[in-house]
């Protein structure tokens, strides 16, 4: 009889090594159907993982058990943080809309083509532009995606061409944008619209129960399955088992659904033999909502101990909670300190499904597997990180420094969706940046220190960086040469009103 020790190559008993003609020949066809079922490029055989994204919307950084909070119980995240890896330097986009098309497109948004040639607050992402779906599709995955797609202009932009089942998505079970006003939603399964809208104390606990069928129907295939949550987003809603449940009022009560519904995700997973060959990543949009009066009735996430908010470049509004959880895969009980993004997510598990990356366009993410592998003296792909506060390049980040160039108050700045509506924000988020500011993140992990007189070499190399963003991504001012554009005609038409705006 083969064994475990066997396999693992460890030391076994001369007996253990006494093969009979029949078991040599049924070792032999086991390895034959594992090599028919799982081919990759260039023959090589591999085991082709399943993968998990659960993305929530609007989520502090500090809303989890395992990141720090002292109200919000999370035992499911946190039982995956110690079972696999704690990332706390990683990075979506401001809004919901850019960290949807970053994180399918591994692109900047900035880069992204949009329908009409336009570069939007929320992208509204063109038909020609690859999806990570599309890709495992066809290296023979099934995929499915369940919640918010908002890369369509959300109402105004969606057309029958933009469901996620013509995208890359064999199946899907969700809503094209968000909940703002609170009213029951209109849910997509497939492209039928079904009969019942979803009332917000519905919408997770559905959510959950339809990953949970995906994840039955193909335990026998490599999948991808992407949960794009309603929750935290305003309007909230939980379920009745978990109203009042909580230390943090109805916040706290639907980020505790959210971890019940990610801990039955781990459960199916575990009771299907899935687990130690399945990639779980839970992460958030952006940084915790941004009006006043979200805060003021406890509907908004903390980003602490980072400064700002959903809506802007400082960290609380960009860098988000990331737990990564693959029992065999990642290690146990590591926490990763290296800045990786959203746009890394999509080249990492292409490359792991043995697929091939486009070669006919430039995508920024990179391939963080040495990282999640724990890999020692493994650093981040990236020498630059770039926050875009949709079209304004606002700061650049290498290693740790961080430099946040000098802006005008939200007010001033007409070229961002918000600035006509300041008045409603928490005082302080988008006031303006008088003067060069430098931190050094491993120190000053809230943005509280400038360091900029005191290192002008490195504010030289990151006035460089961002200098190769103007060129290749562009500016509100600026078009990017490495920006993409798929129709005839001019070449972000909105662009011309800006480009000679002073900033003040």
């Amino acid at each position: 009889m083969i064994n475990r020790d066997m396999i693992l190559g460890r030391s076994c008993n001369k007996s253990d090594f006494q093969f009979g003609p029949i078991f040599v020949i049924s070792l032999f066809m086991l390895f034959f159907s594992y090599a028919s079922c799982h081919p990759t490029k260039g023959g090589e055989i591999r085991d082709q993982k399943n993968y998990i994204i659960v993305f929530t919307d609007d989520q502090g950084y500090q809303d989890l058990g395992c990141f720090g909070s002292p109200d919000i119980k999370t035992p499911n995240i946190d039982r995956m943080a110690r079972e696999g890896m704690k990332f706390t330097d990683f990075y979506a986009q401001p809004l919901c809309g850019p960290s949807r098309a970053a994180l399918l497109t591994a692109c900047y948004p900035m880069r992204v083509a949009e329908y009409g040639n336009q570069k939007r607050k929320f992208p509204y992402v063109h038909g020609d532009e690859i999806l990570m779906p599309k890709l495992l599709q066809q290296a023979g995955y099934t995929t499915g995606m369940i919640g918010k797609v908002d890369i369509t202009m959300r109402k105004k932009g969606w057309k029958p061409e933009l469901n996620p089942v013509h995208r890359g998505f064999d199946f899907f079970f969700g809503t094209v944008g968000a909940n703002d006003d609170g009213r029951p939603m209109e849910i997509y399964r497939n492209e039928m619209v079904e009969k019942r809208k979803l009332a917000m104390g519905e919408i997770t606990s559905s959510y959950t129960r339809e990953a949970l069928g995906f994840i039955n129907r193909n335990k026998n295939k490599p999948f991808l399955l992407y949960i794009a949550h309603t929750m935290p987003h305003i309007a909230l809603g939980a379920s009745e088992q978990f109203v009042g449940k909580s230390g943090r009022g109805l916040y706290g009560d639907v980020m505790e659904e959210l971890d019940w519904s990610t801990g039955q995700i781990l459960k199916t997973l575990e009771a299907l033999n899935l687990d130690r060959n399945t990639i779980v990543v839970y992460l958030s949009d952006n940084g915790p909502y941004f009006l006043q009066k979200a805060v003021d009735f406890g509907h908004a996430g903390s980003a602490l101990p980072l400064r700002g908010s959903k809506g802007t470049t400082w960290e609380g509004g960009m860098r988000v909670p990331c737990v990564m959880w693959a029992p065999g895969y990642i290690p146990a009980g590591e926490v990763c300190h290296e800045l990786a993004s959203t746009m890394d997510i999509f080249p990492t598990f292409i490359l792991q499904a043995g697929a091939e990356l486009p070669d006919d366009r430039v995508i920024d993410g990179q391939d963080i597997s040495a990282l999640m592998r724990g890999d020692k003296d493994a650093k981040s792909p990236h020498d630059a990180f770039y926050y875009y506060m949709e079209s304004e390049l606002e700061a650049v980040r290498s290693g740790k420094w961080k430099i946040v160039f000098p802006r005008a108050h939200v007010k001033d700045r007409p070229w961002l969706s918000r600035s006509g509506n300041y008045q409603k924000f928490i005082p302080g988020v988008f006031d303006g940046v008088p003067e060069l500011m430098l931190f050094n993140l491993e120190t000053d992990i809230g943005e509280q220190e400038n360091l900029a007189s005191q290192h002008p070499e490195i504010i030289e190399k990151l006035m460089n960086d961002a200098e190769q963003a103007y060129g290749d991504l562009g500016n509100y001012n600026r078009l990017g040469e490495g920006a993409r554009f798929f129709e005839e005609g001019e070449k972000w038409p909105n662009l011309a009103q800006w480009r000679d705006h002073i900033v003040k």
